[in-house]
């Protein structure tokens, strides 16, 4: 075995000192071909030896834990990558002999050998040995023309092919099963960092997918040629209008005997002249003009607070731009009124467009529909806002965009 490797190895080398600028192009897609066949071989070879050195025990000899260990350090191989190899080699031990000879004979790569020999013991298990001999060589037969992801997934419904009788029983335990395991696994996991922000990671189960991606999908196109968020921008601006449109239906539950709210706490200077921060309950800071956005679509409680922080007087609470002002406001802009915005008016903040700090009444004169998104971009960018001669409105671009900046206006709804 050591001289036909060693032969092996020196043809290798040989290749890869051939200039391929000298070769044809059908040489070469059949150079490449080969190359394939020769790896999935040697990739054979290279299991059976991890399987039977790990049989002999040539690792605990050697003073390793493990196998895993032991490959880790001779290979300089990861230490996952050490398992998988040596759990690769077992399944390929028991596994039927048609996947063995499928592999070394380079039909199949070490990807679908785990497919289907994971397959073919679900196969083996629901409808005998007869069923999953006939699954092995369905397995190898889709291997020649599809990739392991696919296969996999093709893989799923073997039974209507190899035991179509009890193919409909299986699918329905398989299913169970697989509900159940969803279940279970089913958590987020929220991870304060230091600056104030969260990282959320976690696994849904089906049903909150679907869910999930029924509400966040429409909100997650761009919303014009001007948008230049990236895929995962547009997603967590969606989760957040998702969590907004929640919070705006008061349907949440209590939370220490109130309304689900976000509560900010800044000081009129502040606010008004937009110098500062702000202060959420959870302790962290946000800065003054931040909280001019939040308070366009808010309810405000004016509190009076003593020299050291103690609350001396808590005034009624006051909202903005609710109940019929609030319908009339969406009869007239009918959604986000920024140009080329598709968002529906329950998406939408309203915004007042002389700020209330700044003098600004609370009047249909002076709000507009905007989404999360443009609701963001009005009060970072240089956008102006006003009412057009009709009593709609419309947006005036910055100079750096428009030169002449031309009123511009949303016509999608109008349309509508």
């Amino acid at each position: 075995m050591i001289d036909a490797l060693g032969q092996a190895e020196a043809a290798v080398a040989a290749c890869f000192d051939t200039p391929t600028w000298a070769v044809g192009e059908h040489d070469l897609v059949a150079a490449l071909d080969a190359t394939h066949r020769l790896e999935q071989r040697l990739a054979a070879v290279k299991l059976t030896l991890v399987r039977e050195l790990d049989g002999r025990g040539t690792a605990t000899t050697q003073g390793a834990s493990s196998t895993a260990v032991w490959l880790r350090d001779r290979l300089r191989l990861g230490v996952g990558a050490a398992r998988r190899l040596v759990e690769l080699a077992a399944t390929l031990d028991t596994a039927p002999p048609g996947v063995r000879d499928a592999l070394a004979g380079g039909v199949v790569d070490v990807e679908q050998v785990r497919v289907i020999a994971a397959t073919v013991e679900t196969v083996h298990t629901a409808a005998g040995t007869e069923a999953a001999d006939k699954a092995v060589g369905v397995l190898v037969d889709w291997a020649a023309q599809f990739d392991a992801t696919l296969l996999r997934r093709l893989g799923t419904r073997i039974l209507d092919h190899v035991a179509p009788d009890v193919a409909q029983a299986a699918a329905e335990a398989a299913l169970r099963a697989q509900e159940s395991r969803a279940a279970r696994d089913r958590h987020i996991t929220i991870s304060e960092q230091t600056d104030g922000r969260l990282r959320l990671a976690g696994i849904l189960d089906t049903e909150a997918a679907a869910a999930l991606r029924a509400a966040i999908d429409p909100l997650t196109t761009p919303t014009g040629p001007d948008d230049s968020r990236t895929p995962g921008q547009r997603r967590h601006d969606a989760l957040a209008d998702v969590c907004r449109l929640a919070l705006r239906t008061g349907e949440l539950p209590e939370n220490g005997g109130d309304l689900a709210q976000v509560v900010v706490t800044t000081g009129y200077d502040e606010l008004t002249r937009q110098l500062g921060t702000a202060v959420l309950d959870a302790g962290r800071h946000l800065s003054a003009e931040a909280v001019r956005r939040l308070a366009c679509d808010a309810a405000i409680l004016p509190a009076v607070l003593g020299s050291t922080g103690q609350p001396l007087d808590i005034g009624r609470q006051r909202r903005l731009i609710t109940g019929p002002l609030r319908r009339a406001l969406v009869l007239r802009d009918r959604g986000c009124a920024f140009p080329g915005c598709d968002r529906p008016p329950r998406w939408c903040d309203a915004h007042h467009i002389q700020h209330w700090a700044d003098g600004g009444d609370t009047s249909l004169d002076n709000a507009v529909l905007l989404c999360g998104h443009h609701h963001r971009h009005v009060h970072h960018g240089d956008w102006d806002v006003r009412l057009g001669g009709d009593g709609h409105p419309e947006f005036i671009p910055p100079a750096w965009l428009d030169p002449e900046q031309l009123p511009r206006r949303n016509h999608y709804h109008r349309r509508n």
